[in-house]
């Protein structure tokens, strides 16, 4: 039987609502303070308000609920999910599967998919290819933020909070799925959780090789994306907004639109699927197969590095 999915759009209901946990209030105060400005006017145009994926979806609390924003009105009905899909594999498997049984439109919102000098990478990829080798790295200061490092708040460290952007990124930018990782990770100044990792990773094309890393315990910010091809590389910096085109011993740099705010363009794109009645650009499958790999890295790095499968590929559960 179809579930009845009528309470997650009742206005009645989502009114008395509210965000439990701190992950959900500190979502919540980053969408509503620090970009106020940019997504608020999309939220009003659209009817959008903010709750908890989880009580939504199910009518109880989880123990670290993310922020969703949903659209009320009778003709657009759909969830916009915060990354991570969710702390834990099994829970991302529960999500996808209760989002498909009930029929609600869902979208996660991997926000680095609306990155200008990333989609200036994707844009140049056919000049370079076919792709041969891909690098992706993300370093930060560390983190203000407390409850990062308490791992029964967070769920984990820079692998699941910050490393499933790098994940879904090496899907987007290729079009291949990750089989297999073999990762490590370190603990330079959380307690809890880790604030360093290294990965490399087995993709579902046999000549493609990639490797990812990340950090909240470096004294710079930086973006780092690096895809080698038959006919090329591309070299950029997300967080510094450059791409270079590089063939042979000569480099072209290239023109990267001015940036803009990512958690308002990743609004738009889902209101405008909405409305349209289009594809969600980034499905739940997606926020899936994200957490998967996370989950696999931290196999892997529980044993020393040593080979995972993701699960549901190569054979892994």
């Amino acid at each position: 039987m179809k579930p009845d999915a009528s309470h997650l759009f009742d206005p009645a209901l989502i009114a008395r609502r509210r965000l439990r946990g701190s992950i959900a209030l500190v979502m919540a105060a980053l969408v509503v303070l620090r970009f106020a400005a940019e997504v608020m006017p999309v939220m009003r145009r659209a009817d959008l308000v903010l709750l908890d994926f989880w009580q939504s979806l199910r009518g109880t609390e989880r123990p670290s609920p993310q922020v969703v924003i949903v659209a009320i009105d009778e003709k657009s009905k759909g969830q916009l999910v915060e990354k991570p899909l969710a702390t834990s594999l099994a829970e991302a498997r529960h999500i996808a599967s209760m989002v498909s049984a009930s029929g609600v439109r869902a979208m996660v919102a991997h926000t680095l998919r609306f990155n200008r000098t990333v989609q200036t990478v994707q844009a140049h990829v056919p000049e370079i290819g076919p792709l041969h080798a891909l690098y992706l790295s993300q370093r930060f200061e560390p983190s203000p933020l407390a409850w990062l490092d308490r791992r029964t708040e967070s769920g984990g460290g820079i692998v699941l909070q910050t490393g499933v952007h790098s994940f879904d990124l090496l899907r987007f930018l290729t079009g291949c799925e990750v089989t297999r990782v073999w990762c490590r990770t370190a603990q330079i100044i959380t307690r809890e959780t880790e604030d360093s990792f290294a990965m490399t990773c087995q993709l579902s094309d046999p000549s493609l090789v990639a490797a990812i890393a990340g950090s909240r315990a470096m004294g710079g910010r930086v973006g780092l994306l690096e895809l080698a091809g038959a006919r090329g590389h591309l070299l950029a910096d997300h967080v510094h907004g450059w791409v270079h085109l590089v063939r042979g011993t000569e480099r072209l740099t290239l023109s990267v639109p001015a940036p803009v705010p990512t958690v308002r363009e990743t609004l738009d794109a889902f209101v405008r699927a909405l409305r349209e009645g289009t594809a969600f650009p980034i499905s739940i499958e997606d926020g899936l197969r994200a957490v998967a790999i996370a989950d696999a890295a931290y196999r892997s790095a529980e044993r020393g590095g040593e080979s995972a499968a993701v699960a549901g590929l190569s054979g892994a559960p």
